[in-house]
């Protein structure tokens, strides 16, 4: 009370009032007191698998066949002071119960991380698919680009034909036995003519 009022007289007198405390949007929040143990998700996600890796091998279900025979053995043929579960075996059926409670969850979390896994690398794949796709329509492109260009220049057999074509030209246009390019030929022609 006394420390409210003296606030108060401060604020009155013009001092600045004491801090109040509130939070700061511009600062994260203190972690507070957690009622649930923390754990590392990763880790756990990591041994569920190793555990649902043992529960689908043969040793399993050998150890666990072991298990159940001595148990059941134990109970029937062991002195009565000496047996924790006689007949029904109901200590047993919910030791099983039990097994198969955790079991089931830790092998559903061992398949999620896979399907986890599975579907980055589809979205990998795809992206990889994607560039490939893309490659090979450029090459497509150039490959287009290059038959055209190739289709434009003159090939061996073409320039072949071409110049079979002026031999024959320039052998039509003789004069005397000498081969003459045409446009000699029509000079001479017309100095004849004068």
């Amino acid at each position: 009370m006394a420390a409210e009022r003296e606030a108060r007289e401060r604020t009155a007198s013009g001092a600045t009032a004491a801090p109040r405390s509130r939070n700061r949007l511009d600062q994260p929040k203190l972690p507070g007191r957690r009622l649930l143990p923390e754990w590392d998700p990763e880790a756990f996600g990591r041994f569920s698998e190793r555990i649902a890796r043992f529960l689908g091998t043969g040793r399993f279900i050998v150890w666990m066949t072991v298990v159940v025979v001595v148990w059941v053995l134990w109970n029937v043929f062991a002195p009565r002071d000496l047996r924790f579960d006689n007949y029904p075996f109901i200590f047993l059926t919910l030791m099983l119960s039990l097994q198969a409670s955790y079991a089931a969850p830790l092998i559903l979390l061992a398949q999620n991380r896979q399907d986890d896994r599975d579907r980055v690398n589809l979205e990998q794949d795809r992206k990889q698919n994607e560039r490939s796709i893309a490659d090979t329509e450029y090459l497509t492109r150039e490959i287009a680009t290059l038959r055209i260009g190739l289709g434009e220049v003159a090939t061996r057999d073409w320039i072949r034909s071409e110049l079979q074509d002026l031999v024959k030209e320039l052998e039509e246009h003789r004069v005397d036995g000498h081969r003459v390019f045409p446009s000699e030929a029509n000079r001479g022609r017309d100095t004849d003519d004068l």
